[in-house]
Order: C-alpha cells, then sequence, then structure tokens
C-alpha cells in the first residue's frame, strides 16, 4: 500500500502533525510525501528522515499562498497521475479545507478526526473516537482514493534516518482556483513553542482561581521551556485564549511532561492530554478524578506550590 501524505510547512519547517502521519504511514507500507509551495524541493528532502521513501514536490507561485483551492488542484494532478490510492492529512484549518475540496473533486471517502490507523487483513482502517471520546470505534472507505484526517497531536514523528529521493511535478489549476488572493496573512506574536510543539505543557483549569494566576504557570512553562495551555472552562470564561485549549472542543497534545495545575480531570479535557509521557497533577481536592490518571499528584494550593517549583526549576538549570 503506497500512502501519500499532506506535509505542511511554515518558515521552512515541515510541521510536527504531518510528519507524525508519515511515521505513522511508513510503518503500514510505502510512505510518500508531498510538499507545495516556493522552495519545497528542499523542504521535501527531509521527509526522508521520517520515513518517507519518496517525496514529491510542486513549486508554483500558485501555492505561495496558505490558499486552499490551488492545493486541491495541485493534489487532485497528482493523485491522477500516480493512481495513488490513499491520501493523509494532519489536522489543521487549512488542511481541513484542502481534504474537504479533494474528497469533492476526486469523488472520494474521507474519514476525519482519527486517532489511529491499521492494517487489518490487508485493508486500511482508521480508530476514530465516539461517545463523547470515551470508545474508539473502527472506520473504513467503501472505495478508492481513500482520504483521512488525523487529529492533531495523536500521533508523534518518528525519526528513523532514512533519505527520500524528491520528484518535481507540475500542476494545472482551474480558473476558479486562482480567483482568491490573499490581502494580508498575520499571526499572534507569541514566546516559545506552541502546545502542539511543546515537550512540556503546563495547564491550567478554574481550580487556579483567577486569569492572573496564569501568569504563574507563564513563569514555569518559561523556567521549562514549555508552552502554556487551558481548559475549556478557563477559555469560555475569557481567561486564556482558545488556541491553547486542551480537550475534546480544543486540541490533543502528547507532550513529554503535562503539569496539570487545578484541573478536575473531567474526561473532556482527559482525552486532549491522556497521550501524555507524564502527567503531575497539582490540586487542592484529593479527590479530583486528574490523579486516577496521573503519574504523579500534588495535593496542595497551586498559589503555592507552583511558584517553589519554578524557583527549583531555575535553581537547577542556572
Amino acid at each position: 500500500m503506497t500512502i501519500l501524505v499532506f506535509l505542511e510547512h511554515h518558515d521552512g519547517e515541515l510541521q510536527k502533525g504531518g510528519l507524525g502521519v508519515l511515521s505513522k504511514a511508513a510503518s503500514l507500507g510505502d510512505a510518500v510525501g508531498v510538499v507545495l509551495g516556493p522552495g519545497a524541493s528542499g523542504i521535501a528532502a527531509r521527509a526522508g528522515a521520517f520515513g518517507a521513501s519518496k517525496a514529491y514536490a510542486c513549486e508554483d507561485d500558485a501555492l505561495a499562498a496558505p490558499l486552499p483551492q490551488p492545493r486541491v488542484d495541485a493534489l487532485a494532478s497528482l493523485v491522477e497521475a500516480t493512481g495513488t490510492d490513499t491520501v493523509l492529512f494532519a489536522a489543521s484549518v487549512l488542511a481541513a479545507d484542502v481534504a474537504a475540496g479533494l474528497a469533492a473533486r476526486l469523488d472520494a471517502g474521507l474519514n476525519w478526526d482519527l486517532a489511529d490507523l491499521a492494517l487489518v487483513d490487508g485493508e486500511l482502517v482508521g480508530k476514530r473516537p465516539a461517545l463523547g471520546d470515551t470508545v474508539l470505534v473502527d472506520v473504513g472507505w467503501k472505495g478508492t482514493p481513500r482520504l483521512g484526517i488525523v487529529r492533531s497531536g495523536a500521533l508523534d514523528p518518528v525519526e528513523s534516518g532514512g533519505t527520500a529521493d524528491v520528484e518535481t511535478f507540475d500542476a494545472s489549476y482551474s480558473e476558479f482556483s486562482t480567483l482568491a488572493t490573499l490581502v494580508e496573512h498575520t499571526q499572534e506574536e507569541s514566546t516559545g513553542p506552541s502546545i502542539e510543539e511543546a515537550d512540556v505543557i503546563v495547564a491550567g483549569g478554574r481550580g487556579i482561581g483567577s486569569p492572573e494566576a496564569f501568569v504563574l504557570l507563564e513563569q514555569l512553562a518559561d523556567a521549562l521551556g514549555g508552552a502554556v495551555a487551558a481548559t475549556r472552562a478557563v477559555v469560555d470564561a475569557g481567561w486564556y485564549p482558545y488556541a491553547t485549549q486542551v480537550g475534546q472542543t480544543g486540541k490533543t497534545v502528547s507532550p513529554k511532561l503535562y503539569i496539570a495545575c487545578g484541573i478536575s480531570g473531567a474526561i473532556q479535557h482527559k482525552v486532549g492530554m491522556q497521550g501524555s509521557g507524564t502527567i503531575v497533577a497539582i490540586n487542592k481536592d484529593p479527590n479530583a478524578p486528574i490523579f486516577d490518571f496521573s503519574d504523579i499528584g500534588v495535593v496542595g494550593d497551586v498559589h503555592q506550590i507552583v511558584p517553589k517549583l519554578t524557583e527549583l526549576v531555575r535553581a537547577y538549570r542556572g
């Protein structure tokens, strides 16, 4: 089975989500990456280190702006030229638009919110959360090409040390595909890694008491070289930005270390972070559900424990 993986890139770097999907694809069959946009050839070569046997690159100027429709045209051209039967995407705003457009263009089946993939009797099967993320169900495709979107943070990149041959290709574009123009591209200024990329996450819930208390979490995250996340309750209350929400209706993360501060551990939050390497919970309620699935539990006041922990981390690193 040959699996084509759409690889997003920003500032010349392949994104972690796509590399995670690529590594999984390589464990199931022949994984092939595809990178689109000016400079794609040099970027695509790095896909070999994560399991790609080959990488396609299209450097057309029509792909310079992060717009979905030209990418639909480029991928459709590649799929039809190569006879690829499976195309996978890592979840993002752009990838969702591209995958949906490609499914319509190719009259293909699209499964989304996949948490894992497997081969069962030689057939590709997706694992999708259901019933409030309390169970995983098997989903499949009635025919080819098969399209799938993998949940953000569900799969980790695995370096294989391999190399990939890069092949460039040209695409044809429908007239309507090039009518949209990107007028302005802005992004929120931030320091440190995003919660999707961070190896360490310090997360806060309503138990920290106030939005001002997030300063304590930011200081600890900075000392650890990590990022700050939040629960849905915190985001809904306007205490912290939506982009940092972890959970069923937020993002799925799998850092090496997850420090949960003032978080009760409801199932809706658990499903977004249970894949973390080590989970440390700090909560003054000894009966908080989060202690049932944390590796280390600390019963106490976040306002006293987090500053002391930050001090110790800085002393150790300094």
